[in-house]
């Protein structure tokens, strides 16, 4: 008998839903130059904006993750899809610093009721063990595909509408995730013959007990404090910093004419590799330990970074680096989230990843606001960077004592 094809609807949906919030997401670091023009705002005011986002959606996880454990993942992903578009349409009015900060508020709750932190764990309940590692990557992979569309998207709109305009046109498209939730089918419960049935206060106690748990914690830190700055700030900082392009070169022919078009160009191409390194990444999590993976994704991220500061900044250096880091991207959230699910199984999945989402989007809110506060006071990013250096060869490090393990019921 043919096995099922792997792209079940649970996939498919979730992907779609992934891909339209995350490519919003993405290309917020596209705003950061006109917004801080338009108002003569220091480069820390949009930052802390995105910063807040940032943290919103890291303390948000886990409540919704829970509520989608609760009362149904579809509920969430509209309330998520809901909360997402209004702080879009009200951020397009805002006018001070603190009106954005506040609304970042909203949007940061939206991304985790549209965002990895719900789905993934309904894709990862709708899997059989042998193969959720697997297409915990292919939905990592496919719904960052977003990363792609999402900055050049909003550089074109930019070019013709007003960043205002631009907000009100993202705030439309998130509500197009709603249409993929007629084939968001419920998973089969296949997990609870062989999980015990525990109420998730137990499980979770019994998780934040186990050392691996917090060790896994820890070092998603690294991870969102690398992605969160160079998502908000890598277009800025390669306008201001990279060569001057060639305009006889291969890049001018592309349409990469400008820092600015460069600068969403690198965040594009780390889309595309990522794609690439999320899903073997999710392959090789089947085949070996996934500590060991993330230990070398890390390791590869911190290497990558210290060479890209240290050699001169040219057009080549920035896409080379973005494809390189592209391809470390978000290969550590199907390892990190199937690594949740091998340990203490797939019932309260969501809400035990949403817990250690919390500490990579506490990392991520730091990569943001460091990135803006460090631009003030010195004028340019060098130890932000190297902060990232820092934090990503302590996590290289934490996840070499973690037990991958089942860890089993305790007798009532």
């Amino acid at each position: 008998m043919p096995k099922a094809s792997i792209f079940t609807p649970v996939l498919i949906a979730g992907c779609t839903i992934l891909m339209i919030s995350f490519a919003i997401r993405a290309s917020f670091g596209v705003f950061q130059i006109p917004v801080a023009t338009e108002f003569g705002w220091p480069r820390a005011d949009f930052s802390m904006a995105i910063a807040i986002q940032n943290l919103a959606w890291g303390i948000g996880q886990p409540v919704f993750s829970a509520f989608g454990e609760r009362f149904g993942d579809r509920k969430t992903i509209i309330i998520g899809a809901l909360l997402y578009s209004l702080g879009l349409v009200l951020s397009a009015y805002a006018i001070t610093p603190g009106q954005h900060q506040a609304l970042a508020i909203l949007v940061g709750f939206g991304i985790a009721g549209t965002g990895f932190g719900i789905i993934l764990p309904l894709i990862g309940r709708a899997s059989s063990p042998e193969r959720r590692s697997l297409t915990l990557g292919i939905g990592s992979a496919i719904g960052s595909a977003g990363q792609v569309l999402g900055p050049p998207a909003a550089e074109i709109l930019l070019q013709s509408f007003p960043w205002q305009t631009v907000f009100l046109i993202f705030a439309g498209v998130i509500l197009l995730t709603l249409l993929a939730l007629p084939i968001l089918k419920p998973p089969a419960k296949t997990s609870t013959h062989t999980e015990p049935s525990e109420p998730m206060l137990t499980v979770l106690n019994r998780a934040l007990r186990d050392p691996s748990y917090m060790l896994i914690f820890l070092g998603f830190f690294s991870c969102g404090y690398q992605l969160g700055f160079i998502t908000a700030h890598f277009p800025a900082f390669i306008t201001e910093v990279c060569g001057p392009i060639d305009p006889g070169g291969m890049l001018a022919g592309m349409g990469i004419g400008t820092t600015s078009a460069l600068g969403a160009a690198a965040i594009a191409v780390i889309g595309v590799a990522n794609i690439g390194g999320s899903v073997l990444s999710g392959w090789l999590g089947g085949h070996f330990p996934k500590k060991y993976l993330l230990a070398a994704i890390y390791t590869g991220r911190t290497l990558a970074s210290a060479i890209f500061i240290l050699l001169p900044m040219t057009p080549t250096s920035v896409l080379v680096y973005s494809a390189v880091m592209g391809a470390l991207w978000l290969a550590t959230v199907p390892l990190t989230s199937g690594l949740v699910a091998q340990i203490y199984g797939v019932r309260y999945m969501g809400t035990l990843y949403g817990f250690v989402f919390l500490s990579h989007q506490i990392g991520s809110f730091l990569g943001v606001w460091l990135g803006g506060r460090m631009y003030d006071l010195n004028g340019d990013y060098t130890l932000v960077w190297w902060i990232g250096v820092g934090v990503g060869a302590f996590s290289a490090i934490v996840h070499l004592p973690i037990r991958e393990r089942q860890m089993v019921a305790q007798p009532a």
